[in-house]
């Protein structure tokens, strides 16, 4: 087997701001209990720890590399063999008001990029969030991610991105 792709991914996660269209002939609608929330206390999203998929080759046929959110442990498929390093699994904390409902929205895929205009795809972003996740009595909730990092066999380099999460009230 030949070996062809060296990977150290990483990957934050950047908080967007919910934007909602408003009508500018209608009349203004009452706040309602989340977007008054959002004005008593906005939510603040920090990144703990980022992802990563730690280092492996790829051989010709290409693979992927898995993150489980839940255990943390990373699963190799496909032609790729592990060159050690730290799987990590992504770490959040979310600040605002204590014991609210938030939902926290990931998008279904990210492509990174690497070197010479390559790149590589995470796809099946999850988390170890419960259906309904509340921000504790202290204001706080931290949840942990995952994902699937999908490889050509001709792709070798160092990828980096970024992952776009919202976090909006209920």
């Amino acid at each position: 087997m030949k070996l062809r792709l060296v990977l150290a991914g990483a990957l934050a996660f950047a908080s967007t701001p919910s934007a909602a269209a408003q009508c500018l002939l209608c009349a203004p609608e009452k706040p309602d209990k989340a977007a008054a929330r959002e004005a008593a206390m906005p939510l603040r999203v920090e990144v703990e720890t980022r992802l990563d998929m730690g280092r492996i080759a790829v051989g010709a046929m290409g693979g992927e590399v898995a993150v489980d959110p839940v255990s943390g442990a990373r699963r190799l498929s496909g032609d790729v063999v592990d060159l050690g390093g730290f799987a990590l699994t992504g770490t959040v904390t979310v600040r605002g008001e204590p014991g609210a409902e938030v939902r926290v929205i990931m998008p279904a895929s990210i492509d990174l990029e690497g070197g010479h205009g390559r790149s590589a795809r995470v796809t099946g972003l999850a988390t170890d969030l419960s259906a309904a996740p509340r921000l504790g009595p202290d204001g706080r909730l931290v949840f942990r991610f995952g994902g699937r990092l999908q490889i050509a066999g001709a792709d070798d380099g160092d990828y980096r991105g970024r992952i776009p999460v919202t976090v909006e009230y209920q």
